[in-house]
């Protein structure tokens, strides 16, 4: 797209081709897919999934696992 002036904004398939371009021009390739993956759409239920993965567990017990991994990576 050369000029923003002649270009159909209110089609999506224009703005997406675009954005594509805008993209790769200024990240190059690799680094427009790792944006583009930040984006991604997930799947489950985060809120259940988190009470069940937390279940039990206290906040002096995720502070002390904290410590521990900083005195690891010390």
């Amino acid at each position: 797209m050369n000029s923003n002036a002649a270009s159909d904004y209110r089609n999506p398939a224009t703005v997406r081709k675009a954005g594509m371009d805008a993209l790769q021009k200024e990240l190059g390739t690799v680094g427009a897919v790792y944006f583009l993956r930040q984006f991604e759409v997930g799947t489950g239920n985060y809120t259940e999934e988190r009470e069940q993965l937390l279940a039990g567990i206290t906040l002096n017990e995720i502070v002390k696992s904290v410590r521990e991994l900083d005195a690891q990576n010390e």
